[in-house]
């Protein structure tokens, strides 16, 4: 019987949203590409919360906008409300959050998709990988479709043997009622790659009509919105915001909980998998912090042409019954009418310690994934990871070198690093605190830190490049004038100082010693700097954060450099540590399954103590010596 053969440079398989940066990475780089779907509803679905970035995700996003990612430009275009978190503390953790109107984020990727050059979307279920002697060489479909190329990325996120529950109620399909993907799995296992069973979870959806707001705290966004991509216009993006609202649970929610704990499946034993401990269910935290007589919920609307509101802070795994009765205890719920159920979900993802910081299979060659496949969750570590992935499938086939970011460059490079480098025995989620460098990483400056290595990539134009390079010198002229202006104790500085009760002068001091106090800023001093230029908004924040913060900065450039010097000192992917003498047993059998490509890596595994790495390097120069 004739078996339909098709041939592509890259085969990425799932549409979420790491398969869509993958997919328009390949593309973008004049790559045949051909994009796998369960279903064309899939596309970047939001599936769970309607909104994207937040606390160290929007740090993300800014990173694959200036990579030449389009998510960052995606929610700017359908975005409902806006927010910068965390403005009351410093700028290392402020972070840009947007809901985002879902059927309109969807609708618009898929757009963007499908105008793409060298794009084709194909729904068909992806059922088997064609792997020659390590190398891949194609997969098949459930129709037995056979799809020849030379890189796969693999960007299935909840799909694979995806399996919904609530009480006792089993549906053996992907998010949103959507079919799972039930044959990949067992041809990844063939191919010896060891898999995890992870969950988690989404709260229901109610019909806003039934909803009595004047019992909740309204939420409003910023005034002055901040766009996620740094090629949005901010004027395209200052529209009328709709609304959140914030209520409480309360004792009476939290007995009905644990009246009920019996029912749920993720205390029964009918959930296998692993559920994010940062992301817990409600029935999770009633038990886990049983000292609270009350757990935040949001009310947050899914978009302009749906009543349906998301309750957040309540995802649920209890039953049908049990969830009105705990919804209508919350002030303002009382009358709740549940449009679609909680539920959590189970399906499959890898061990993601198999992979090289390029994200490609240490055993597959050409073989790359991304998302939630590889043992993380959220949407924006999806995408960051999606985007590295095609972007690094890209490189292989150019036979160029792949991206590799470190820890001290992006929150990505932190994110993917503890991805091969630590066993993650539960969905991996991006926090600030995981970065040691935040300081220096900031959501604000990530088109300074990255804009060059897009450019590089090919995936930022010369004219946006260039920008950035004119910003930059901006900012540092700046930042050196500044530090060379010297204000008297006149009766201007007097006054200014005094309207935002700050200290007035006994004698001269320099402008960049009046920015540091913290009643005082850059913009704030304009009226007594005379010879100030006309500089954009961006670059005055980057001036003013710098003279700010230009002592810590500076500490944590010099704890950069010692870091770097960790990094550059390669280590061979195809050695057998067992041969080093002097390695404790734990060492060498750690060294040997992850492969570490630095000293630096190598010093951050799990198991493998200074004083190994002290004989790693001793063993290294001995080596370059050797070969001298």
């Amino acid at each position: 019987m004739p078996v339909l053969k098709e041939n592509y440079d890259v085969c990425v398989v799932g549409a979420g949203h790491a398969g869509c940066e993958a997919a328009l990475a390949c593309a973008r780089l004049g790559l045949d590409t051909i994009l796998f779907t369960i279903s064309m509803e899939s596309i970047a679905m939001m599936p769970c919360n309607p909104n994207i970035g937040g606390s160290s995700k929007g740090h993300l996003v800014r990173e694959v906008d200036a990579l030449g990612g389009e998510m960052g430009i995606n929610i700017d275009h359908t975005f409902i409300q806006s927010k910068m978190l965390n403005k009351s503390k410093g700028p290392a953790v402020h972070s840009l959050r947007a809901q985002a109107d879902k059927i309109e984020y969807t609708g618009r990727m898929r757009q963007v998709l499908q105008s793409t050059d060298n794009l084709t979307l194909r729904q068909a279920e992806v059922a088997e990988l064609i792997v020659v002697d390590h190398v891949i060489r194609g997969l098949k479909t459930v129709s037995g479709a056979e799809y020849s190329c030379k890189a796969v990325v693999l960007c299935t996120g909840t799909y694979l043997r995806a399996k919904c529950l609530y009480g006792n109620v089993v549906n053996h399909t992907g998010p949103n009622g959507l079919q799972a993907a039930d044959h990949l799995t067992d041809s990844l296992k063939a191919n010896g790659i060891k898999m995890y069973r992870f969950k988690t979870g989404t709260p229901a959806r109610i019909d806003g009509r039934f909803v009595d707001y004047s019992k909740m705290q309204e939420q409003f966004g910023d005034k002055r919105v901040v766009p996620f991509s740094f090629t949005t216009d901010p004027e395209s993006v200052q529209i009328d915001q709709v609304s959140c609202w914030l209520t409480y649970t309360n004792e009476n929610t939290h007995e009905i909980i644990r009246d009920n704990l019996d029912r749920s499946p993720l205390f029964s034993g009918a959930i296998e998998g692993t559920g994010p401990r940062y992301c817990p269910s409600i029935e999770d935290k009633v038990v886990r912090f049983a000292d609270k007589d009350r757990h935040q919920v949001f009310l947050e609307p899914e978009g302009n042409h749906t009543n349906e509101m998301y309750i957040g802070g309540m995802s649920s795994s209890l039953p049908e019954d049990v969830q009105y009765a705990m919804y209508r205890t919350v002030p303002g719920l009382e009358n709740a009418r549940i449009v679609r159920n909680a539920y959590a979900i189970e399906y499959d993802c890898i061990d993601s310690r198999q992979l090289k910081p390029s994200l490609e299979f240490k055993d597959i060659d050409g073989l790359f994934s991304g998302g939630q496949f590889n043992g993380s969750s959220g949407y924006e570590e999806a995408a960051a990871q999606g985007l590295i992935a095609g972007i690094n499938a890209a490189m292989k086939i150019q036979c160029r070198e792949p991206l590799i970011l470190d820890r001290s460059e992006a929150y990505i490079g932190v994110l993917i690093d503890d991805l091969v480098t630590k066993e993650n025995l539960e969905p991996y989620r991006m926090m600030t605190s995981r970065a040691e460098y935040r300081l220096l990483l900031r959501q604000d400056n990530a088109d300074l830190r990255l804009t060059e290595k897009g450019y590089q990539v090919g995936l930022i134009s010369k004219e946006r490049y260039e920008y950035v390079k004119k910003k930059e010198r901006l900012i540092g002229d700046e930042i050196s004038r500044v530090k060379k202006v010297h204000l008297g104790a006149t009766a201007p500085v007097q006054k200014l100082l005094s309207s935002y009760g700050s200290r007035e002068l006994a004698s001269g001091i320099s402008l960049a010693e009046l920015i540091r106090r913290p009643e005082l800023d850059y913009d704030k001093l304009a009226p007594v700097d005379k010879d100030r230029p006309d500089l954009s908004t961006d670059v005055r924040e980057q001036v003013n954060i710098y003279i700010k913060y230009e002592g810590y900065i500076t500490r944590q450039m010099k704890q950069v450099k010692q870091f770097k010097r960790q990094e550059a000192k390669k280590l061979p992917t195809d050695y057998d540590y067992t041969e080093i003498k002097g390695l404790r047993l734990e060492a060498q059998q750690k060294l040997n399954l992850y492969k570490p490509i630095s000293i630096g890596q190598a010093s951050r595994i799990s198991g493998v103590t200074p004083a190994d790495v002290s004989v790693l390097l001793v063993w290294l120069e001995q080596r370059k010596g050797a070969e001298r």
